[in-house]
């Protein structure tokens, strides 16, 4: 895809299409896994498989962010013309996958247990959700290959492969889990690796497809032929890093709520999973329009173009915006048949109906500080919007997790700080994303002027 001309709104939305998809497939993993054990197992199980969301986000969001970075760097060399540094960035992200992936698998197997422990999980779902987690990252590194290697595909436009590929995983997924778990009776072991044998068939097809691809994007599948540039993985751990560690605090303070979630009992647990799962249908929206605005804001960033740049900004915040408004009333409208995907339960439904008039309907509102997040990182400004959303997102939680007992001690009440932080966070980050982009143009008008 050309993303430095022209007509960007069509492209945006051509770009943007399989990535969303592409969230929502990868998201179906753990949807077809909660709404397997759901039917063939208690709420325990359920709660053991849907609560887990946060433990993951917050091992992996590091290295994900980091994929952002690779993203952001291939799409400004690309943007530059420098098809060498492309070359070496691609070898470069190849390298970073294989080793993120493997301690991944280490640090997920040890830390486990203590964590569940140390987010006070009830007895009855420990050894359950234990023993998925374990499973779970035993397919890491195949989740990292996808990540990164998503990345570079991401960088050139090329993203209806990472839908072709993620549809086929999930119906892999989806077999294994009704073989697993309906006749064999595997429980969550069953979905759990399920789920690690699609994201093996995943990470198999992206390693073919980049394989396949032009000079110099194509990976060759032989690594002793890999180069590992260190200029360019420092440039890639510059932007990415800081993203990582954004969603790593985020996750953290996720940790918190769901710590809190966990003491109103099993019910809350799985009604939490359930609503929770349809937030993260919605956000996979935004998620995939960000990767719109790093691709081509990076790479018009490089091409030296910054009116397409702002017009970047622009677009993706009116996507974002519009779809995740009708998205989010439509689940909300229809949440007694969205729930029955999942259970029958009625304090499960309870719980999962608080969520959603509580936080899903409010969502949107998070697309303000995401997508000018992501706007700012194409400008090769990571941190800014790391810290505001740290502290928007994060601290603001952790704060209203320790008052909230006081204030009113209920489930809506500690849920009702998602709207709340996402619109302090939005009107921070938007504020930052129009100073720094006056002055990284500032500087390339003055540089173009010399």
């Amino acid at each position: 895809m050309d993303m430095t001309s022209g007509p960007l709104a069509n492209n945006i939305l051509l770009f943007s299409l399989p990535l969303i998809a592409s969230g929502i497939l990868q998201q179906s993993f753990n949807v077809v896994d909660v709404a397997v054990i759901g039917n063939y197992a208690d709420k325990s199980a359920i709660a053991a498989v849907g609560s887990n969301g946060p433990i993951i986000s917050i091992i992996v969001n590091l290295f994900i962010g980091v994929s952002v970075g690779a993203n952001a760097v291939i799409a400004r060399f690309i943007g530059e013309g420098r098809a060498d540094e492309v070359r070496d960035s691609v070898s470069t992200v190849a390298w970073t996958s294989i080793v993120s992936g493997v301690l991944l698998l280490l640090i997920g197997c040890s830390l486990s247990r203590p964590i569940l422990e140390l987010m006070s999980a009830p007895p009855d779902v420990i050894d359950l959700a234990n023993r998925y987690l374990k499973i779970y990252f035993v397919g890491m590194p195949f989740l990292m290959v996808y990540n990164f290697g998503g990345a570079i595909l991401r960088s050139i436009g090329d993203t209806p492969k990472l839908f072709y590929s993620l549809a086929i995983a999930n119906i892999v997924n989806v077999a294994l889990d009704f073989l697993f778990v309906g006749a064999f009776d595997m429980g969550v072991a069953g979905v759990a690796w399920g789920t690690v044998i699609a994201n093996a068939v995943n990470a198999a097809i992206i390693a073919y497809y980049l394989n396949r691809e032009p000079d110099p994007y194509k990976l060759t599948l032989n690594p002793s032929r890999w180069k590992m540039s260190i200029h360019d993985l420092m440039e890639i751990l510059r932007i990415g890093v800081p993203a990582g560690l954004q969603g790593m605090i985020f996750s953290f303070s996720n940790i918190f709520i769901q710590t809190s979630i966990n003491k109103f009992g099993a019910a809350a647990i799985a009604g939490s999973a359930t609503a929770l799962t349809y937030e993260a249908y919605c956000y996979f929206i935004v998620a995939g329009i960000n990767g719109a605005a790093i691709a081509f804001t990076s790479q018009n960033y490089g091409a030296r173009k910054p009116q397409r740049c702002k017009r970047v900004w622009e677009i993706c915040m009116a996507y974002s915006v519009g779809i995740m408004v009708i998205c989010n009333l439509l689940f909300v409208v229809f949440s007694k048949d969205v729930f029955q995907v999942f259970t029958s339960d009625p304090d499960v439904i309870h719980y999962a109906t608080i969520r959603f008039h509580t936080v899903l309907i409010y969502q949107w509102t998070a697309c303000s500080y995401e997508i000018s997040g992501s706007y700012m990182r194409g400008l090769g400004y990571s941190v800014i919007p790391m810290l505001l959303t740290v502290f928007g997102t994060c601290i603001l939680r952790l704060f209203w997790v320790w008052i909230f007992p006081s204030i009113n001690y209920s489930f809506g009440t500690l849920l009702a700080i998602y709207p709340i932080s996402w619109i302090i966070t939005g009107i921070m980050v938007v504020s930052a994303a129009f100073i720094v982009q006056h002055k990284v143009f500032g500087a390339l008008q003055t540089n173009d002027s010399i």
